[in-house]
Protein backbone atom coordinates (compact mmCIF):
# COMPACT_ATOMS: atom_id res chain seq x y z
CA UNK A 1 0.00 0.00 0.00
CA UNK A 2 2.75 2.42 0.97
CA UNK A 3 4.72 1.87 -2.25
CA UNK A 4 1.69 2.73 -4.43
CA UNK A 5 1.26 6.15 -2.87
CA UNK A 6 2.60 9.26 -4.62
CA UNK A 7 4.75 11.39 -2.34
CA UNK A 8 4.91 15.16 -1.92
CA UNK A 9 6.49 17.46 0.60
CA UNK A 10 3.13 19.11 1.32
CA UNK A 11 -0.46 18.11 0.55
CA UNK A 12 -3.10 20.84 0.83
CA UNK A 13 -6.66 19.60 1.30
CA UNK A 14 -9.16 22.18 0.03
CA UNK A 15 -8.43 24.90 -2.52
CA UNK A 16 -10.44 27.84 -1.25
CA UNK A 17 -8.66 31.12 -0.39
CA UNK A 18 -6.69 29.58 2.51
CA UNK A 19 -5.62 26.44 0.66
CA UNK A 20 -4.81 28.16 -2.64
CA UNK A 21 -2.79 30.85 -0.84
CA UNK A 22 -0.85 28.26 1.17
CA UNK A 23 -0.07 26.20 -1.93
CA UNK A 24 0.94 29.27 -3.94
CA UNK A 25 3.31 30.56 -1.27
CA UNK A 26 4.87 27.11 -0.74
CA UNK A 27 5.47 26.60 -4.46
CA UNK A 28 7.18 29.99 -4.68
CA UNK A 29 9.53 28.77 -1.96
CA UNK A 30 10.46 25.65 -3.94
CA UNK A 31 8.33 23.15 -2.01
CA UNK A 32 6.61 20.33 -3.92
CA UNK A 33 2.87 20.75 -3.36
CA UNK A 34 -0.24 18.78 -4.21
CA UNK A 35 -3.59 20.55 -3.90
CA UNK A 36 -6.74 18.44 -3.59
CA UNK A 37 -10.22 19.84 -4.22
CA UNK A 38 -13.53 17.96 -4.29
CA UNK A 39 -15.16 20.47 -6.66
CA UNK A 40 -14.13 22.16 -9.90
CA UNK A 41 -13.33 25.87 -10.04
CA UNK A 42 -15.06 28.14 -10.62
CA UNK A 43 -17.59 26.82 -8.11
CA UNK A 44 -20.41 28.58 -6.33
CA UNK A 45 -19.87 29.57 -2.70
CA UNK A 46 -22.41 31.11 -0.34
CA UNK A 47 -20.62 34.18 1.00
CA UNK A 48 -21.02 37.95 1.18
CA UNK A 49 -17.76 38.30 -0.72
CA UNK A 50 -16.55 41.46 1.03
CA UNK A 51 -12.79 41.97 1.20
CA UNK A 52 -11.65 44.64 3.65
CA UNK A 53 -9.49 47.20 1.86
CA UNK A 54 -6.40 46.16 3.83
CA UNK A 55 -6.34 43.07 1.59
CA UNK A 56 -4.16 45.12 -0.78
CA UNK A 57 -1.30 44.63 1.69
CA UNK A 58 -1.20 40.86 1.24
CA UNK A 59 -2.48 40.24 -2.30
CA UNK A 60 -0.90 40.87 -5.68
CA UNK A 61 -2.54 43.92 -7.27
CA UNK A 62 -4.00 41.90 -10.16
CA UNK A 63 -6.75 40.69 -7.77
CA UNK A 64 -8.56 43.86 -8.86
CA UNK A 65 -9.38 42.04 -12.11
CA UNK A 66 -12.01 39.98 -10.25
CA UNK A 67 -13.42 42.79 -8.09
CA UNK A 68 -17.11 43.45 -8.78
CA UNK A 69 -17.36 46.78 -6.97
CA UNK A 70 -15.13 49.08 -4.94
CA UNK A 71 -16.98 50.41 -1.91
CA UNK A 72 -16.21 53.97 -0.78
CA UNK A 73 -18.92 54.34 1.84
CA UNK A 74 -21.16 52.58 4.33
CA UNK A 75 -24.65 53.37 5.47
CA UNK A 76 -24.96 52.24 9.09
CA UNK A 77 -28.52 51.75 10.34
CA UNK A 78 -28.85 51.62 14.12
CA UNK A 79 -32.29 52.99 14.94
CA UNK A 80 -35.85 52.94 13.69
CA UNK A 81 -35.04 55.61 11.11
CA UNK A 82 -31.51 56.55 12.15
CA UNK A 83 -28.79 56.02 9.59
CA UNK A 84 -25.30 57.40 9.41
CA UNK A 85 -23.16 57.60 6.28
CA UNK A 86 -19.40 57.16 6.39
CA UNK A 87 -17.51 58.00 3.23
CA UNK A 88 -13.85 57.83 2.22
CA UNK A 89 -11.79 59.01 -0.73
CA UNK A 90 -10.11 55.59 -0.71
CA UNK A 91 -11.81 52.18 -0.99
CA UNK A 92 -13.14 50.75 2.26
CA UNK A 93 -13.89 47.32 0.83
CA UNK A 94 -13.74 45.31 -2.38
CA UNK A 95 -16.71 43.19 -3.39
CA UNK A 96 -16.16 39.89 -5.19
CA UNK A 97 -18.16 36.86 -6.22
CA UNK A 98 -16.51 33.91 -4.54
CA UNK A 99 -16.68 31.79 -7.68
CA UNK A 100 -14.48 34.23 -9.59
CA UNK A 101 -12.21 35.20 -6.70
CA UNK A 102 -11.45 31.63 -5.63
CA UNK A 103 -10.84 30.58 -9.23
CA UNK A 104 -8.38 33.46 -9.59
CA UNK A 105 -6.42 32.27 -6.55
CA UNK A 106 -6.39 28.69 -7.85
CA UNK A 107 -5.13 29.84 -11.26
CA UNK A 108 -2.30 31.76 -9.60
CA UNK A 109 -1.32 28.60 -7.73
CA UNK A 110 -1.41 26.57 -10.95
CA UNK A 111 0.67 29.13 -12.83
CA UNK A 112 3.24 29.00 -10.01
CA UNK A 113 3.54 25.24 -10.60
CA UNK A 114 1.24 23.73 -7.97
CA UNK A 115 -0.19 20.35 -8.98
CA UNK A 116 -3.94 20.58 -8.36
CA UNK A 117 -6.39 17.68 -8.61
CA UNK A 118 -10.00 18.79 -8.81
CA UNK A 119 -13.02 16.52 -8.45
CA UNK A 120 -10.96 14.35 -6.12
CA UNK A 121 -12.55 14.41 -2.65
CA UNK A 122 -10.45 13.29 0.31
CA UNK A 123 -11.95 10.36 2.20
CA UNK A 124 -9.46 9.82 5.00
CA UNK A 125 -6.17 11.10 6.43
CA UNK A 126 -3.93 9.06 8.72
CA UNK A 127 -0.81 10.05 10.62
CA UNK A 128 2.22 7.83 10.01
CA UNK A 129 5.79 7.81 11.29
CA UNK A 130 7.27 10.10 8.62
CA UNK A 131 4.24 11.87 7.27
CA UNK A 132 0.51 11.72 6.70
CA UNK A 133 -1.31 9.41 4.32
CA UNK A 134 -4.15 10.99 2.37
CA UNK A 135 -6.75 8.71 0.80
CA UNK A 136 -8.98 10.15 -1.90
CA UNK A 137 -11.75 8.73 -4.04
CA UNK A 138 -9.13 7.87 -6.67
CA UNK A 139 -5.81 7.00 -5.02
CA UNK A 140 -3.44 7.52 -2.09
CA UNK A 141 -0.76 10.09 -1.37
CA UNK A 142 1.78 10.65 1.39
CA UNK A 143 2.91 14.09 2.42
CA UNK A 144 5.56 15.13 4.90
CA UNK A 145 3.06 17.79 5.98
CA UNK A 146 -0.68 18.05 5.40
CA UNK A 147 -2.58 21.36 5.47
CA UNK A 148 -6.27 21.29 6.35
CA UNK A 149 -7.99 24.02 4.34
CA UNK A 150 -11.28 22.21 3.82
CA UNK A 151 -13.43 24.08 6.32
CA UNK A 152 -14.28 23.83 10.00
CA UNK A 153 -15.89 20.42 9.57
CA UNK A 154 -13.54 19.13 6.89
CA UNK A 155 -11.91 15.72 6.67
CA UNK A 156 -8.58 16.85 8.15
CA UNK A 157 -10.28 18.29 11.22
CA UNK A 158 -12.53 15.25 11.65
CA UNK A 159 -9.70 12.71 11.50
CA UNK A 160 -6.71 14.51 13.04
CA UNK A 161 -8.26 17.19 15.30
CA UNK A 162 -11.19 15.21 16.74
CA UNK A 163 -11.24 16.95 20.12
CA UNK A 164 -11.23 20.42 18.60
CA UNK A 165 -14.31 22.41 19.70
CA UNK A 166 -16.36 24.06 17.01
CA UNK A 167 -18.77 26.95 17.14
CA UNK A 168 -20.60 28.07 14.04
CA UNK A 169 -22.40 31.40 13.83
CA UNK A 170 -25.71 30.98 11.97
CA UNK A 171 -25.93 33.20 8.90
CA UNK A 172 -28.10 33.35 5.79
CA UNK A 173 -27.17 34.79 2.40
CA UNK A 174 -29.04 35.55 -0.81
CA UNK A 175 -28.00 36.99 -4.18
CA UNK A 176 -30.40 39.53 -5.68
CA UNK A 177 -30.07 39.87 -9.44
CA UNK A 178 -30.87 43.38 -10.66
CA UNK A 179 -29.48 45.60 -13.40
CA UNK A 180 -31.77 48.62 -13.09
CA UNK A 181 -30.06 52.04 -12.90
CA UNK A 182 -32.35 53.01 -10.01
CA UNK A 183 -30.72 50.37 -7.80
CA UNK A 184 -27.47 52.33 -7.56
CA UNK A 185 -29.27 55.52 -6.59
CA UNK A 186 -31.30 53.72 -3.89
CA UNK A 187 -28.21 52.12 -2.41
CA UNK A 188 -26.04 55.23 -2.63
CA UNK A 189 -28.63 57.69 -1.34
CA UNK A 190 -28.55 59.40 -4.73
CA UNK A 191 -24.82 60.09 -4.47
CA UNK A 192 -21.96 59.01 -6.70
CA UNK A 193 -19.76 56.75 -4.48
CA UNK A 194 -20.69 53.09 -4.15
CA UNK A 195 -22.13 52.31 -0.72
CA UNK A 196 -22.72 49.14 1.26
CA UNK A 197 -25.28 48.82 4.06
CA UNK A 198 -24.65 47.53 7.59
CA UNK A 199 -27.82 47.22 9.68
CA UNK A 200 -27.84 46.62 13.41
CA UNK A 201 -31.63 46.49 13.18
CA UNK A 202 -31.62 43.39 11.00
CA UNK A 203 -30.74 40.84 13.70
CA UNK A 204 -31.38 40.62 17.42
CA UNK A 205 -27.82 39.49 18.21
CA UNK A 206 -25.91 40.38 15.08
CA UNK A 207 -26.22 42.46 11.94
CA UNK A 208 -27.47 42.46 8.38
CA UNK A 209 -25.63 43.51 5.26
CA UNK A 210 -26.24 44.57 1.69
CA UNK A 211 -23.16 44.44 -0.53
CA UNK A 212 -23.24 45.80 -4.11
CA UNK A 213 -22.12 43.53 -6.92
CA UNK A 214 -21.87 44.08 -10.66
CA UNK A 215 -25.29 42.61 -11.43
CA UNK A 216 -27.10 42.97 -8.14
CA UNK A 217 -26.71 42.67 -4.38
CA UNK A 218 -25.52 40.20 -1.78
CA UNK A 219 -27.99 40.29 1.12
CA UNK A 220 -27.38 38.51 4.39
CA UNK A 221 -27.96 38.30 8.13
CA UNK A 222 -25.73 36.81 10.84
CA UNK A 223 -26.52 36.12 14.51
CA UNK A 224 -23.30 36.34 16.52
CA UNK A 225 -24.45 35.71 20.11
CA UNK A 226 -25.96 32.48 21.38
CA UNK A 227 -29.53 32.36 22.60
CA UNK A 228 -32.81 33.22 20.92
CA UNK A 229 -31.20 33.45 17.49
CA UNK A 230 -33.68 33.17 14.65
CA UNK A 231 -31.80 34.00 11.47
CA UNK A 232 -34.65 32.95 9.15
CA UNK A 233 -37.06 35.35 10.82
CA UNK A 234 -34.41 38.09 10.92
CA UNK A 235 -33.61 37.65 7.23
CA UNK A 236 -37.27 37.73 6.23
CA UNK A 237 -37.91 40.88 8.25
CA UNK A 238 -34.76 42.57 6.92
CA UNK A 239 -35.62 41.78 3.30
CA UNK A 240 -39.17 43.09 3.81
CA UNK A 241 -38.35 46.30 5.68
CA UNK A 242 -35.03 47.52 4.26
CA UNK A 243 -35.81 50.42 1.85
CA UNK A 244 -33.09 49.42 -0.63
CA UNK A 245 -34.77 46.04 -1.15
CA UNK A 246 -38.27 47.36 -1.68
CA UNK A 247 -39.69 46.20 -5.01
CA UNK A 248 -36.88 43.67 -5.58
CA UNK A 249 -37.22 39.90 -5.68
CA UNK A 250 -35.05 38.49 -2.89
CA UNK A 251 -34.55 34.74 -3.46
CA UNK A 252 -34.76 32.34 -0.52
CA UNK A 253 -31.45 32.50 1.37
CA UNK A 254 -28.94 29.71 1.76
CA UNK A 255 -27.22 28.75 4.99
CA UNK A 256 -23.81 30.29 5.57
CA UNK A 257 -22.42 29.06 8.93
CA UNK A 258 -19.41 31.11 10.05
CA UNK A 259 -16.70 29.40 12.18
CA UNK A 260 -15.73 32.36 14.35
CA UNK A 261 -12.65 32.42 16.54
CA UNK A 262 -13.20 31.46 20.19
CA UNK A 263 -10.63 32.95 22.54
CA UNK A 264 -11.97 31.10 25.59
CA UNK A 265 -11.50 27.75 23.87
CA UNK A 266 -7.95 28.57 22.86
CA UNK A 267 -7.09 29.64 26.39
CA UNK A 268 -8.29 26.28 27.72
CA UNK A 269 -6.66 24.18 25.00
CA UNK A 270 -3.43 26.23 24.91
CA UNK A 271 -1.63 23.96 22.41
CA UNK A 272 -2.65 21.80 19.47
CA UNK A 273 -5.52 23.97 18.23
CA UNK A 274 -3.81 24.58 14.88
CA UNK A 275 -1.02 21.98 14.77
CA UNK A 276 -1.12 18.24 15.49
CA UNK A 277 2.06 16.39 14.58
CA UNK A 278 2.61 17.04 10.88
CA UNK A 279 -0.85 18.46 10.22
CA UNK A 280 -1.94 22.06 10.52
CA UNK A 281 -5.08 24.09 9.88
CA UNK A 282 -5.54 27.37 8.03
CA UNK A 283 -8.45 29.72 7.43
CA UNK A 284 -11.94 28.53 8.31
CA UNK A 285 -10.59 25.10 9.23
CA UNK A 286 -8.68 26.79 12.06
CA UNK A 287 -11.64 29.04 13.00
CA UNK A 288 -9.55 32.06 12.02
CA UNK A 289 -12.58 34.28 11.49
CA UNK A 290 -13.15 37.71 13.04
CA UNK A 291 -15.61 37.16 15.94
CA UNK A 292 -17.12 40.64 15.57
CA UNK A 293 -17.61 41.04 11.83
CA UNK A 294 -17.42 37.46 10.61
CA UNK A 295 -14.70 38.42 8.13
CA UNK A 296 -12.76 35.33 7.10
CA UNK A 297 -11.15 35.85 3.69
CA UNK A 298 -8.40 38.20 4.89
CA UNK A 299 -7.41 35.80 7.70
CA UNK A 300 -7.66 32.79 5.39
CA UNK A 301 -5.13 34.27 2.99
CA UNK A 302 -2.86 35.64 5.69
CA UNK A 303 -2.85 32.39 7.69
CA UNK A 304 -1.92 30.54 4.48
CA UNK A 305 1.04 32.86 4.00
CA UNK A 306 2.17 32.37 7.61
CA UNK A 307 1.73 28.61 7.30
CA UNK A 308 3.84 28.48 4.13
CA UNK A 309 6.70 30.28 5.87
CA UNK A 310 6.81 27.91 8.82
CA UNK A 311 6.23 24.74 6.80
CA UNK A 312 9.15 25.65 4.55
CA UNK A 313 11.38 26.26 7.55
CA UNK A 314 10.23 22.99 9.13
CA UNK A 315 11.17 21.10 5.95
CA UNK A 316 14.49 22.88 5.40
CA UNK A 317 15.71 23.58 8.94
CA UNK A 318 16.12 20.53 11.22
CA UNK A 319 15.34 22.36 14.46
CA UNK A 320 12.38 24.51 13.42
CA UNK A 321 9.19 23.05 14.98
CA UNK A 322 5.94 23.20 13.04
CA UNK A 323 4.26 24.48 16.18
CA UNK A 324 5.93 27.84 15.56
CA UNK A 325 3.10 28.45 13.09
CA UNK A 326 0.61 28.30 15.95
CA UNK A 327 2.55 30.90 17.91
CA UNK A 328 2.94 33.17 14.88
CA UNK A 329 -0.82 33.15 14.21
CA UNK A 330 -1.59 33.89 17.83
CA UNK A 331 0.95 36.72 17.87
CA UNK A 332 -0.56 38.36 14.77
CA UNK A 333 -4.27 37.68 15.32
CA UNK A 334 -4.64 36.81 19.01
CA UNK A 335 -5.00 40.24 20.64
CA UNK A 336 -7.06 41.50 17.72
CA UNK A 337 -9.52 38.61 18.08
CA UNK A 338 -9.59 39.04 21.86
CA UNK A 339 -10.68 42.67 21.54
CA UNK A 340 -13.13 41.76 18.78
CA UNK A 341 -14.69 39.20 21.13
CA UNK A 342 -15.14 41.88 23.80
CA UNK A 343 -16.73 44.23 21.30
CA UNK A 344 -18.97 41.38 20.14
CA UNK A 345 -20.43 41.00 23.62
CA UNK A 346 -20.98 44.76 23.92
CA UNK A 347 -22.39 45.52 20.48
CA UNK A 348 -24.53 42.43 19.96
CA UNK A 349 -25.25 41.67 23.60
CA UNK A 350 -27.18 44.84 24.40
CA UNK A 351 -30.76 45.44 23.23
CA UNK A 352 -31.19 47.24 19.91
CA UNK A 353 -32.90 50.09 21.79
CA UNK A 354 -29.60 50.88 23.49
CA UNK A 355 -28.00 51.64 20.16
CA UNK A 356 -30.85 53.98 19.31
CA UNK A 357 -30.52 55.73 22.67
CA UNK A 358 -26.73 56.07 22.50
CA UNK A 359 -26.86 57.22 18.89
CA UNK A 360 -29.37 59.93 19.76
CA UNK A 361 -27.85 60.97 23.08
CA UNK A 362 -24.17 60.86 22.11
CA UNK A 363 -24.22 61.16 18.31
CA UNK A 364 -20.67 62.49 18.01
CA UNK A 365 -19.10 59.67 20.04
CA UNK A 366 -21.23 56.99 18.36
CA UNK A 367 -20.41 58.23 14.87
CA UNK A 368 -16.72 58.49 15.69
CA UNK A 369 -16.72 54.76 16.47
CA UNK A 370 -18.29 54.09 13.06
CA UNK A 371 -15.58 56.16 11.39
CA UNK A 372 -12.91 54.17 13.24
CA UNK A 373 -14.52 50.93 12.08
CA UNK A 374 -14.09 52.04 8.48
CA UNK A 375 -10.45 52.92 9.15
CA UNK A 376 -10.03 49.43 10.57
CA UNK A 377 -11.16 48.00 7.21
CA UNK A 378 -8.48 50.08 5.50
CA UNK A 379 -5.79 48.93 7.92
CA UNK A 380 -5.38 52.44 9.36
CA UNK A 381 -6.84 51.30 12.69
CA UNK A 382 -6.68 48.06 14.70
CA UNK A 383 -9.05 46.56 17.23
CA UNK A 384 -6.48 47.26 19.92
CA UNK A 385 -6.20 50.96 19.07
CA UNK A 386 -9.97 51.21 18.67
CA UNK A 387 -10.48 49.63 22.10
CA UNK A 388 -8.01 52.07 23.65
CA UNK A 389 -9.93 54.99 22.16
CA UNK A 390 -13.21 53.64 23.52
CA UNK A 391 -11.74 53.25 27.00
CA UNK A 392 -10.43 56.82 26.90
CA UNK A 393 -13.88 58.05 25.84
CA UNK A 394 -15.59 56.14 28.63
CA UNK A 395 -13.23 57.56 31.25
CA UNK A 396 -13.65 61.13 30.01
CA UNK A 397 -15.78 63.09 32.55
CA UNK A 398 -18.22 64.30 29.90
CA UNK A 399 -18.95 63.02 26.42
CA UNK A 400 -19.03 65.47 23.57
CA UNK A 401 -22.61 65.51 22.35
Amino acid sequence: MASSASRYEVIVVGMGPAGASTAYELQKRGVSVLGLEKYTHPREKVCGGALSARIVRILDPDFLSVVEEEVYGFRFTYGLDESYFVESSRPLAYMVMRSGFDAWLVQKAKHAGVEIHEREPVINVMAEAEGIRVITSQRQYVGQVVVGADGAKGVVTQHLFQTRPTRMVPALESEVQCDTPELGLKLNNGQSPTYAVISLNAAKKGYGWIFPKHHGLSVGVGEFVRGECRPKRSFHQFSQEEPVLQGLHVPAPLGHPIPVFQWSRIRKQRHGWLVKGRALLVGDAGHLVDPLLGEGIYYAIRSGQIAAEHITRFLREPHHPLTMYEGAVLAEFGKEFLIASRLNRIIYGVPRSWHRWIGRTFPHAYQQVLHRYCQLLQGRETYQSLWARIIRKLTTPCFQR
